[in-house]
Formats: structure tokens, sequence, C-alpha cells
């Protein structure tokens, strides 16, 4: 493809999105298909229509009636397309309510101990684990806490058949045959295992950071346009084409995404993006600078893996909305994830030039 060529393919990537979102985003409103946000700050966004990402169904399939002679842009496309399916159907089942739990406040002068956490006096939380849900009753006869609140919880797959999807996506995506070789090394049938790896933990990453108004779009898509910009600098031009689409489908959701939102992406959207993302770094072969770009989100898997271990505490899982309880705004929150994400991309092509 030429730089025309190119063009022509992230603008058509981007109005479909725009249009598309603009277009789910009544339909939404009509259904009243919203969110209802289980994190106490966050429960203004109430009624916010979510499952968004179905706009991007809408534009992928778009790109693969017009792109499917180009077989990088066919096989990226066909795996979003894949993920979104299985986010749609999360997101489907999430319609259902599982359970509705407490938010209660402390309202001595001590802190006091709930399940894992220690309440601050004044402090709201959500009786969620069932150490909690055990001790509440008692801090409610001797008056330390008061329900303020009650938020219902969302049905959800379990775990094991989350992973058992995700695998799938990644089986999907390495029996196609396309990837033989990763970072300069040669894989053979250790192919599968990578890729399954990559889609796994790409999904996953983006996935946790989807939590605030425009979060895993604004990284997604500064990580992405930071690989066009490094398939320009040091090529192949085969890396870019991907990516565009990538840029084109989180700048045109951005468009109703930033803060304040008027449209949230759901599980939809952001299986997209993980399976997406991982995919066009594996074909494009540049996992060291992918893996780097994406680095916020993978950070924040870390820091989740290490509270679900017990070896941390965090008050409010994942990081970004621990730092939102502890007082710093989610503006500042998103433009500071999206900063260190442009730094890190920097840093990258920074690297390449001048070390490697």
């Amino acid at each position: 493809m030429n730089n025309t060529d190119m063009l022509i393919l992230f603008l058509i990537t981007l109005c479909a999105t725009i249009f598309f979102t603009w277009y789910i985003k009544r339909i939404l409103i009509k259904a009243r298909i919203a969110d209802n946000p289980i994190v106490s700050e966050h429960r203004h966004k109430s009624g916010t229509p979510t499952m968004g990402g179905i706009a991007f169904l809408f534009t992928i399939s778009l790109i693969i009636a017009l792109y499917y002679q180009n077989t990088p842009i066919l096989l990226v496309s066909f795996i979003m397309l894949a993920g979104g399916i299985v986010g749609l159907v999360d997101d489907l089942i999430g319609l259902k309510v599982k359970e509705v739990q407490k938010i209660v406040v402390n309202t001595s002068s001590d802190v006091i101990t709930l399940g894992r956490l220690d309440v601050e006096p004044n402090e709201e939380v959500r009786v969620a684990t069932p150490k909690a849900k055990a001790e509440v009753d008692d801090l409610l006869k001797d008056g330390k806490v008061e329900v303020v609140g009650e938020v219902p919880i969302k049905t959800e797959p379990g775990e094991l058949e989350k992973i058992i999807c995700q695998i799938v996506l990644g089986l999907f995506f390495a029996l196609t045959g396309i990837i033989t070789a990763v970072g300069g090394f040669k894989l053979g049938v250790l192919a599968i295992p990578v890729v399954v790896i990559a889609i796994l933990g790409s999904i996953n990453s983006i996935n946790l950071i989807d939590g605030m108004d425009g979060l895993a779009a604004g990284i997604v898509g500064i990580a992405s346009i930071a690989c066009c910009v490094y398939g320009y600098l040091f090529g192949p031009a085969s890396i870019i084409p991907p990516f565009l689409i990538l840029s084109g489908l989180c700048l045109g959701f951005l468009v109703f995404n930033k803060h304040p939102a008027s449209i949230f992406m759901g599980d939809t959207g952001s299986f997209v993006l993980g399976t997406g993302y991982a995919a066009a770094v594996l074909v494009c072969d540049i996992p060291y600078f992918g893996v780097l770009a994406l680095g916020v989100p993978i950070i924040s898997v870390v820091v989740s893996l290490l509270h679900r271990a017990h070896i941390i505490k965090l008050p409010v899982e994942p990081l970004h909305h621990t730092l939102n309880h502890y007082g710093m705004s989610e503006t500042r929150i998103i433009v500071s994830y999206w900063g260190i994400t442009f730094l890190l991309c920097i840093i990258g092509i920074l690297a390449k030039m001048y070390v490697f």
C-alpha cells in the first residue's frame, strides 16, 4: 500500500467508527442498556450506555469487505471480529444481575476492618467478599457502619470459562499459520503457545485498564499511532496498515468516549482492541516495541495479580480505581496514563534509533 492508500484506510476506519458509534449509542439508549458502576467514585456515571464496542464490529466488517485481498489486514480484522463476538457474549451475560451488594460508610471515629480492607472514618466501601458479608451485620448492630446505598453486581462467566474462550481465540489466530517467527526467533510449533499467550495477555491488559472515560481507547490509540511511526521510520511499510485500523477505531470511539464519556465500549470493545493489538504486533513482528508501548496496562495487570495473591493490598482494584479512591481526579489519572504511554513510546523509538 502506498501513502495515499494508507491514508484512505485510516479515514475509512475513523469515519465509519464515528458513524457506527453514534448509531449504536442511539440504539443502546432506546434499549436502556446502560452501565451501573460498582466503584463508589463512579456511581454518577450510572445510565451511560455500554456495549459501544458493537460499533467496532460494524467497522471491522466494512474493512474486511473492502480489503479482503490484503492478507495482514484480513487476518488482523478476522481475529478482532472473533474477539469482539466473545466480548459481546460476555456483555450480554452481564445484563443479568447476579446479586445486590451493600455500600456502607464507617460512622465511627476509628479505623475498622471489613473483609480485607481497613476502612477510615467516613470512608465508603462496598461489601463484596464473603468475609465482609459475614462481618457487616455485627458492625451494623454496633453502630460502626451505616448502609448508604446498594449496587447491582452483574453475572459474569467464571474465570476458567473466560480463559478457555481467550485460548480458543489465540488458537484460531495461530492456526492461520501466518506467525512463524517473533523477534528474530524461528518458532515452529512454539508459535502456537506464543500466540495464545500474547492474545491472553493483551486482552486481559486492555480489559482491565478499561475503567475510566477514554482510558483504554486513548492508550491503545497512542500505542497504535506510535507503532505506525515505528513502521514509517524503520520499516517495512507493511507494519503500518494494521495499526492504522486500530488507530482509527480508537480515535473514532474517543469522539464519544472521551471525558465525560457518553458511551462505554464494554467487553465487546476491549476484546476487539486486545485481540487486534496482539495480532498486529505479531503479524508485524515488533514484539519488543509493541510490549513497551502497552506497558501501562501490563503494569496494571501485574499490580492486580499481586493484590489477588495477597502480596499487596489495594482498597479497590485495579490500580487506577485505587488512585481515584485516594483522591486523584479521573482526568488527572487519564492524562497521566496517556502521558506515560506516550513517554514509553518515545523511549522505544529513541532506543531503536540510537541503541539497537
